[in-house]
């Protein structure tokens, strides 16, 4: 499988080849700030597996655990494509969004559910974290 994630202007595209190693609601304060949502939602690849193409802009942030998670949108037309975790180097998250594929299956587990807004139902069929998964 190839999927390609693109920004809302086309400058920045996403190429990942394979299968997820997770899809992950997260609800913490940060990627509601990051999304303008009420929660973010990202597909996590191996490295290997994602080609990135296109000039993006960073921004570093720190985790709660103390730790750096770098976020990178497009400078024209502002979109999140993907992120980076200190935690996790060996990895890329990409958001879901930007493949704009509804087929495109859904969260495996829900993250910072203790920031997350009481109107929002959460599939019965993934992990619920409270924090981060531990």
């Amino acid at each position: 499988m190839t999927d390609v994630a693109r920004c809302a202007c086309g400058a920045v595209e996403v190429v990942v080849t394979g299968e997820p190693t997770g899809v992950v609601m997260c609800h913490c304060l940060d990627c509601q700030k990051r999304s303008g949502s009420v929660f973010g939602i990202g597909a996590y690849f191996p490295k290997s597996q994602v080609t990135i193409s296109g000039k993006t802009t960073a921004f570093t942030r720190t985790t709660d655990e103390g730790r750096r998670f770098t976020h990178h949108f497009c400078p024209t037309c502002g979109s999140t494509l993907y992120w980076i975790a200190e935690k996790h180097p060996d990895g890329v998250g990409v958001a879901v969004g930007n493949f704009a594929d509804p087929g495109f299956g859904g969260p495996d587990r829900s993250v910072w559910e203790q920031s997350r807004h009481d109107w929002v139902v959460v599939p019965d069929n993934v992990q619920h974290f409270p924090k981060g998964r531990g």
